[in-house]
């Protein structure tokens, strides 16, 4: 395992160079977007409509934060803890595919179809440590832009924030197509006959 320390876009050589199970740490600029964000940007795309953010230049992190206004009527962020990605493995195929985005973060972990076009297109997937919504709050600098407010709503719509060492996260997910998640659901698949005889003798002995 090795902890690097990044800054945002990541050059396609740096997701190449990360492989599952290294940490990494992210400065720059970030957008929440959880499954109505995804797929409402999808369906821009495919009328041929103008998105508001450019989603390569950007990490996507699936949260819904807390955000609120401070006397200078300018927004902070309370609480931007992840949510879980698994809402979002419908789209983000279709996504990374369309809008080259290089850098995925939520928690959970992510399915075959996210992993495939990870390693198809030149992603990854990072995962943020859940409940850990005041850390990331901390790790957050600014609000640059809020898009879709009115439409989607305060936890759906796309918040752009600036990020100063947002992490740790686990690379889950590496651009060679290995997952972290679905390996070690298979190890322990294999490893449940063993332990159902480890317990049938202790049960046995008693």
């Amino acid at each position: 395992m090795a902890i690097y320390r990044l800054n945002l876009p990541l050059s396609k050589d740096e997701v190449k160079s990360l492989k599952m199970g290294d940490n990494i740490y992210v400065s720059g600029n970030i957008v929440t977007a959880r499954d109505d964000a995804h797929k409402h940007a999808l369906e821009l795309y495919e009328k041929g409509e103008k998105l508001p953010v450019n989603f390569k230049e950007l990490a996507i992190y699936h949260c819904g934060p807390i955000m609120e206004k401070d006397q200078q009527e300018k927004w902070k962020v309370v609480a931007a803890g992840p949510t879980t990605s698994g809402r979002m493995e419908l789209f983000q195929d279709n996504f990374i595919e369309k809008f080259g985005t290089s850098l995925i973060i939520g928690k959970g972990g992510m399915g075959e179809r996210t992993t495939a076009a990870c390693r198809k297109f030149g992603a990854i997937y990072g995962m943020y440590t859940g409940g850990a919504a005041l850390l990331a709050a901390n790790q957050i600098k600014e609000v640059l832009e809020v898009h879709w407010f009115d439409l989607l709503g305060m936890p759906e719509c796309l918040w752009v924030l600036k990020v100063e060492d947002f992490g740790p996260l686990l690379v889950g997910i590496d651009s060679h197509g290995n997952n972290f998640f679905t390996l070690n659901k298979e190890k322990t698949k294999q490893s449940l006959p063993n332990a159902y005889k480890i317990i049938d003798e202790v049960l046995g002995a008693n």
